[in-house]
C-alpha cells in the first residue's frame, strides 16, 4: 500500500468550508492592514511618522538641531497654510511650540485632515509631538484665519543612535486634503489656539 493510499480522503465539503475560512481570513487582514501599518508606523517612527507624547521631555540632551516646517495643500482645497517661521534650533528634550496660520480662501465652510511626517526617515522615532492640530479633522468658517500649535520636542535618546549621528537638520511637513462637507452647525474651534492680536 502506497503513502497516498493510506490517507484518508477529504470530502468536498470539508475542502469548500477550509476554503471558505481562508478566503475571509484573507479578507480581514487586508482590512487590518492599514490600521496594523499605521500603528507600526506610530509605534516605531518608521516612514518618518513621529511619535505623539503626553508630556514634556523628562531631561534635556546635549545637541542642537534645526528643524525646518514644511506646509502643502491639495489643490482642491482652497486654503492658504503656512508655518509662522521657517526653521527654529532647539536642544534635544527642549519642548517647542510654533504656529501654523491658516486662512479659508473661499466663500464657504471647509474642512481638512493634515498628514504629515518627518524626514529623515529614521528621525520619526525620536520626533515626540504632544499637541497638534493634525490629530484631528479641521474646519474653517468663509475667510476664516487662524493660527494652529504644535508643540513637540526632539527625544534625547536621538543622541545615542548612529543613524542620527549626522543628521543636523530634521523637516516636519504637512500637506492637508479636504474632508467631507462640513454640517452646518459645526464650529471651527482649535484646542490651543493662538489668541489674535
Amino acid at each position: 500500500m502506497t503513502d497516498d493510499a493510506r490517507k484518508p480522503k477529504r470530502s468536498p465539503r470539508a475542502l469548500a468550508a477550509t476554503l471558505v475560512v481562508g478566503s475571509l481570513g484573507m479578507l480581514g487582514l487586508s482590512f487590518a492592514s492599514v490600521p496594523l501599518y499605521r500603528a507600526f508606523c506610530a509605534a516605531t517612527g518608521f516612514g518618518g511618522t513621529p511619535q505623539i507624547g503626553k508630556t514634556a521631555a523628562l531631561k534635556q540632551g546635549e545637541r542642537h538641531l534645526i528643524v525646518r516646517f514644511d506646509a502643502n495643500v491639495a489643490r482642491d482645497l482652497p486654503w492658504k497654510f503656512e508655518p509662522e517661521f521657517p526653521k527654529v534650533t532647539l536642544r534635544t528634550g527642549e519642548t517647542t511650540t510654533v504656529y501654523y496660520k491658516v486662512a479659508n480662501l473661499s466663500d464657504k465652510e471647509t474642512s481638512g485632515q493634515a498628514a504629515y511626517n518627518v524626514s529623515p526617515d529614521q528621525a520619526g522615532a525620536f520626533f515626540v509631538k504632544v499637541q497638534c492640530f493634525c490629530f484631528s479633522e479641521q474646519k474653517l468658517a468663509p475667510g476664516e484665519t487662524a493660527e494652529w500649535p504644535v508643540v513637540f520636542y526632539l527625544d534625547p535618546a536621538l543622541e545615542s543612535d548612529e543613524a542620527m549621528r549626522r543628521v543636523e537638520e530634521i523637516t516636519l511637513s504637512y500637506s492637508f486634503y479636504p474632508t467631507k462637507a462640513p454640517a452646518k452647525a459645526a464650529t471651527s474651534a482649535v484646542v490651543g489656539q493662538k489668541p489674535k492680536s
